[in-house]
């Protein structure tokens, strides 16, 4: 009977052994299986992350080259900016130029408008004694003129200077003489009637008639007065240029007439296009 017991005894120690190991056995083969699922679990994010880090490099690269890009556009804009500011520089000192040369020619202008302002005044006070019918004075735009009409210059059809005229010129002669700087144009006019006096040789039109009393005019300017015949110019305008229209015989009495013109020397104005050229 104590065998049997003992028996029975080792038989339950055996089998209680046998159950122990059998769960650790399990237990073991569990976390195993478990350390294998983590391990795959990693594996999966190191793929996860170098597919990441990958793709921060691609990104890395495109943002290098541009940084690249950007870089040569501002190499680019520095010369081009370079370039502008000594464009700039050259327009500025173009337009203090312009600035000057306005500037001188505004001086000039005040101050041939001043002269001639003086000049008109002096003019008309020296012949405020004639017809105002047959003598105006002028300035326009800064240039003086002096109208005289035929009537008191010549006889109907002739380019002879009537020697009552010669009070008016040696006084109008005298005043230019005071004005040395302006050159002196003398233009002839007509009305539109035919030009007819055969007796009057190389005379054939109103172009020739009005060429020729004013030619007249300056001769004796220079003869008689002693104007300089380099600052005098003669010109005929025949009946292209008429002040009103020839529609009755009051007009065409206007319109017959000779014009002294007084103006700035024009080789003081190119003076000052030389100067602005340079």
């Amino acid at each position: 009977m104590k065998i049997f017991k003992l028996a029975l005894l080792s038989s339950i120690g055996l089998l209680a052994m046998s159950c122990v190991s059998r769960k650790e056995f399990e237990q073991a083969k569990a976390n195993y299986e478990s350390c294998l699922e983590r391990n795959v679990e990693k594996d999966r994010s190191i793929t996860s992350l170098k597919e990441r880090n990958k793709s921060l490099e691609e990104q890395m690269n495109l943002i290098r080259k541009q940084n690249d890009v950007l870089q040569q556009n501002l190499a680019d804009c520095m010369a081009t900016g370079k370039a502008g500011t000594v464009n700039i520089d050259k327009l500025i000192s173009q337009i203090n130029e312009s600035n000057a040369y306005i500037k001188r020619l505004t001086e000039a202008r005040a101050k041939n408008d001043s002269l001639n302002l003086a000049l008109s005044n002096k003019l008309k006070r020296s012949l405020d004694n004639l017809n105002d019918s047959d003598v105006d004075v002028q300035v326009q735009k800064g240039v003086v003129f002096i109208s005289l009409s035929d009537k008191m210059l010549y006889k109907s059809g002739s380019y002879d200077v009537l020697p009552t005229a010669e009070n008016v010129l040696e006084k109008v002669a005298k005043i230019i003489n005071d004005y040395k700087d302006y050159d002196v144009q003398v233009q002839g006019y007509t009305d539109n009637d035919q030009f007819k006096n055969s007796a009057a040789g190389c005379i054939r039109d109103n172009w020739d008639l009005s060429a020729m009393r004013a030619t007249s005019v300056v001769k004796m300017l220079q003869t008689k007065f002693g104007v300089d015949p380099a600052r005098l110019l003669a010109g005929g305008h025949g009946e292209y240029q008429p002040k009103v229209p020839n529609t009755n015989p009051e007009n065409k009495a206007v319109n017959r007439r000779t014009e002294i013109v007084i103006l700035p020397k024009l080789d003081q104005f190119m003076q000052l296009m030389d100067q602005k050229v340079k």
